[in-house]
């Protein structure tokens, strides 16, 4: 199998999906490579004309133009779909490969619509292919702000739409030529199956059972987080802590709480049924060189066994290690996504930057929300906020977006603003929670994680007031996170705010309330969930 890798964003789940069946991969290094292909992969993610300008930079767009022209075993993901047409509009008007007619458009926000497009959605199959038969009625992962529609000039390559506000191609297919607008390799076992269909390899997977739910739309995101640092023996372990303490209470001392080896967690969340995993680096990047980290080598060990997607958090900032070598916010991210990361989140230096973009009203285009989103996409970055609860007598009190609560303060206070916080927890900053998420926004976050520490590890229920409070103030997807105890909390969440996916640790990792019941519940409640 021969792999189109152009550098940017997490193609290691691909490798690991076509060694997983058995295939020896050969990278393109060159137009003779395409030329002598018999079979070729193409998965993309990022914006249109850096990929368009990486494969002219590297003498690759005659070769892949004529290897699809010449009807030979294609499989575009994501944007290697979208680079078949004639033009993208994400950075102004950039030619693409022209072999489908049409453009690539952005989603249309004016009717409310949360873009980026994250999550797992339905497909309607459009006309018969082998390359989809597995998918019957599941929903399939996808995460873009553009898309393509159908015309009736590009309506013979239509094999499957999706909705998300209106119709847009969730898969192409002439010949023996396919594109997915959605991620196979992110898709969980349905998305295998789709590439070892590709790949010519049916009889080595039993066909799943069908879903007791046909997907209908998009689906509410159940996510599983694993705080990771290292125990006081130097090993990299999961822990949970209360209010953001993650050390246990004794009475001779305290020591970090060890809930696990964070791989093999990982493996049983994806098996259990989570739609994302999320990894919370406590740590960061304190001391080790960039290449020598051990959460890099999570990533990468984790990438083999989960399908589904990986965000990974902590340390996303400019640093000089231990040895004085200096690493931009931007390889960190990038070493991030090489080692197997889909999403990487950002927190204290989201703030930071939030603060000087709302202190000089200019961006700078050097903070690493804006450098990250620049290189790959919006979609590939999260801002993690954790405020706190501060309630006050009069809105006026404070030049802070505030809420009228249900339960007044301690001294009968009516009202509060949610202060964020940095390092942790441990430092409030001079900003709400509604001015950063409105700030980060603008700089390019494609989604919220929004965590309560007043909530963290109470297990009494998310913050709805504050979550209705964030989804309401963007455009982009919120994940509510931060006090999940029991099943209602997750049915209670999606049905009174417009969060797009709801966030759990230590309920998982204690298994008090496992992944598949809050499944069950949220489908008996009829949310749209995905099985």
């Amino acid at each position: 199998v021969t792999l189109l890798d152009y550098g940017a964003g997490n193609v290691r789940s691909v490798r690991n999906a076509i060694q997983l069946m058995g295939f020896h991969i050969k990278d393109v290094t060159g137009p003779k490579d395409i030329e002598k292909a018999t079979r070729l992969i193409f998965p993309g993610v990022g914006s249109f004309w850096a990929a368009v300008d990486s494969l002219k930079n590297r003498g690759l767009i005659e070769a892949l133009r004529e290897y699809v022209q010449e009807d030979r075993p294609f499989l575009g993901i994501c944007l290697g779909l979208q680079l078949l047409f004639e033009y993208g509009e994400e950075t102004g008007y950039v030619e693409g490969l022209g072999i489908i007619p049409g453009g690539i458009k952005r989603f249309d926000e004016s009717s409310g619509l949360k873009v980026p497009h994250i999550g797992w959605n339905a497909l309607h199959l459009k006309q018969d292919a082998s390359i989809l038969d597995g998918v019957k009625g599941r929903h399939v992962y996808f995460v873009h702000s553009y898309r393509a529609v159908e015309t009736p000039e590009n309506k013979d390559w239509v094999l499957a739409t999706s909705t998300y506000g209106t119709d847009f191609i969730a898969a192409v297919r002439k010949g023996n030529v396919h594109g997915t607008q959605f991620h196979p390799e992110k898709s969980g076992v349905t998305g295998l199956n789709i590439i070892r269909r590709f790949l010519g390899g049916v009889a080595k997977q039993a066909e799943e059972a069908e879903p007791g739910k046909t997907a209908v739309q998009l689906a509410k995101r159940v996510i599983a987080c694993l705080d990771v640092r290292t125990n006081d023996r130097g090993d990299l372990v999961v822990t949970k802590g209360d209010q953001y303490d993650v050390r246990e209470h004794t009475e001779t001392r305290e020591v970090v709480r060890n809930l696990g080896k964070p791989v093999d967690l990982a493996s049983s969340y994806y098996m259990d049924g989570a739609d994302e995993v999320t990894f919370l680096n406590i740590t960061g990047f304190r001391n080790s060189p960039l290449g020598d980290l051990p959460m890099l080598e999570v990533l990468r060990k984790a990438s083999e066994k989960v399908f589904v997607p990986l965000t990974v958090g902590g340390g996303i900032k400019d640093f000089t290690d231990k040895d004085g070598r200096y690493y931009s916010s931007l390889e960190v991210a990038a070493e991030y996504f090489r080692s197997g990361a889909d999403k990487i989140s950002i927190g204290s230096d989201a703030v930071y930057a939030a603060e000087e973009y709302i202190k000089s009203g200019q961006k700078t285009g050097n903070t690493s929300l804006e450098q990250i989103s620049y290189v790959y996409g919006n979609q590939a970055v999260v801002v993690s906020i954790d405020p706190r609860k501060v309630f006050v007598k009069s809105p006026s009190e404070v030049p802070y977006k505030t809420v009228k609560v249900a339960c007044p303060g301690p001294n009968g206070e009516q009202f509060a603003w949610y202060q964020c916080t940095v390092n942790g927890g441990r430092e409030g900053r001079p900003i709400g929670a509604f001015e950063l998420a409105k700030a980060v926004e603008e700089l390019g976050a494609g989604e919220i994680l929004l965590n309560c520490i007043d909530c963290d590890g109470r297990g009494e229920g998310f913050d709805l007031e504050l979550v209705k409070l964030i989804s309401e103030a963007v455009k982009i997807p919120v994940i509510a996170s931060s006090g999940a105890g029991t099943v209602d909390h997750f049915s209670d969440v999606f049905s009174e705010t417009p969060a797009s996916a709801a966030l759990a640790a230590g309920i998982f990792h204690r298994k008090e309330v496992p992944i598949a019941l809050v499944k069950e519940h949220m489908s008996r409640a009829g949310i749209e969930t995905r099985f």
